[in-house]
């Protein structure tokens, strides 16, 4: 057998109940079977073993009182997985969803994400079981704060650098920085995603969407291709899919659908960036509210917006949104172009798809990179006591994106794989790592 192989069964093994993050562990070493096994100098350093077993695990629980007065109590994770490259970097999700799994899974792919950005950041991630929806200001505030009475004690700027994720926006990370302040009493770029008053970077809340699109542009221009004219399609309609869907129309493509976990809605004329903005960030409410600003759209309860016939895909909701069936929809409506703008919102199953039937593919850990990349473009402001310009920060985005897309394919054609973005990213964001780890011994 294979020490690739070996490894991964092993692993699977050990982690029996952890459904998530064996997919992950699947889909990485899978594709890097080829390239690890032609270099025993990693097995000899036995850097399999120690990339797929985090460096640190944090489980604890999150007393908090409600306003009604009643003390309720949830679990949260911190998974400090790899700092062979930089100080531990990756969100916190609140949602009722959040288990072991899911932020060792999202920890993982996080390690090799942050490698492709080039930055000197390494892999983490954590969260809650919280749902802050329908949640008060003052009980938001007071889970906030009890979660950073005891994450405070293992995170700061050059050890471990949470930002925001699912659940988690500017109000989480404002209560979450202000306790840490208050217990550490020390003002330090700990968190990105903060207000831009406070630290915060300018472009930051556009950034993932924004640089999902700019890798994708840049794909497709290397394939004689264009947003331009062309019907795209984007689950969700958080950060990442209002902010994709921006840049898209601004691309001249004409956006037809958004989604929530309760529908989605179909605007033939194009999705109204404003009245999903109002509804979203503004009033906090459903997707399904868009007809009121737009009565000829239309709402569909539950699942199958990879139903609507587009050109381009670009799911940016959660994992595992797009399975078999879905891919074979798109392929079947004449989708030649999917960018994850999620943490692998696509099956293993549905990737096969696309990449048989020749899609243009950009998996997760490169096409959602421009958050991270612009966290670490926050904390060099931060370690500088700097500002930078809204285009200044847009502009390193676009550059960083535009680096990763060459990366990847750079590294699948020399993979012998052309084109095939998943081994090219699995491979770049690998080999860094990996080399790192090798330089600094048995650590």
């Amino acid at each position: 057998m294979s020490y690739t192989k070996k490894i991964l069964e092993q692993t699977i093994n050990k982690n029996q109940n952890e459904p998530e993050f064996q997919q992950a562990l699947t889909e990485i070493l899978a594709t890097l079977q080829p390239f690890v096994d032609a270099r025993p100098e990693y097995e000899k350093a036995s850097i399999l073993e120690r990339l797929v077993e985090p460096e640190r695990v944090l489980i604890f629980r999150v007393p908090w009182v409600d306003d009604s007065g009643k003390i309720q109590v949830n679990r949260a994770y911190r998974v400090q997985y790899n700092s062979a490259i930089g100080p531990y970097k990756g969100g916190m999700r609140f949602h009722p969803s959040v288990n072991l799994s899911i932020i060792k899974f999202l920890g993982f792919e996080q390690t090799f994400k942050n490698s492709l950005t080039g930055q000197p950041i390494g892999g983490g991630k954590g969260g809650a079981d919280f749902d802050p929806k329908g949640k008060s200001d003052s009980e938001i505030m007071a889970f906030c704060q009890s979660l950073m009475t005891e994450l405070t004690r293992h995170i700061g700027r050059l050890t471990d650098v949470p930002a925001g994720d699912i659940g988690v926006g500017a109000r989480e990370i404002g209560y979450m920085f202000g306790q840490y302040k208050r217990l550490t009493n020390c003002f330090e770029g700990v968190f990105t995603g903060k207000g831009i008053i406070y630290g915060g970077s300018l472009a930051r809340k556009e950034a993932t969407g924004y640089g999902l699109v700019y890798l994708m542009d840049e794909m497709l221009r290397q394939h004689d291709k264009s947003f331009n004219d062309k019907t795209v399609v984007v689950s969700g309609s958080g950060n990442v899919a209002i902010y994709a869907t921006q840049k898209a129309q601004q691309l001249g493509a004409r956006v037809v659908a958004l989604s929530d976990s309760n529908g989605y809605i179909v605007d033939a004329d194009g999705i109204d960036l404003a009245a999903v903005k109002e509804i979203k960030e503004v009033k906090r409410g459903r997707i399904s509210d868009y007809k009121t600003y737009r009565p000829k759209s239309e709402y569909v309860e539950g699942k199958g917006i990879w139903s609507v016939k587009c050109d381009v895909a670009l799911p940016c909701a959660t994992q595992n949104e797009l399975d078999e069936n879905d891919a074979k929809q798109l392929v079947q409506n004449g989708c030649f172009a999917v960018g994850e703008g999620a943490n692998m919102p696509s099956t293993l199953q549905a990737v096969d798809v696309f990449l048989h039937h020749g899609v243009l593919f950009a998996p997760g850990k490169a096409a959602n990179a421009g958050g991270v990349a612009t966290s670490a473009l926050e904390m060099s402001q931060n370690a500088m006591l700097l500002s930078w310009t809204f285009d200044e920060v847009d502009k390193q985005l676009k550059g960083i994106m535009t680096n990763i897309y060459n990366g990847i394919a750079a590294a699948a054609k020399e993979a012998g794989a052309e084109d095939n973005f998943v081994v090219g990213a699995n491979i770049a964001g690998f080999k860094k790592v990996a080399d790192a780890m090798m330089q600094q011994g048995a650590v």
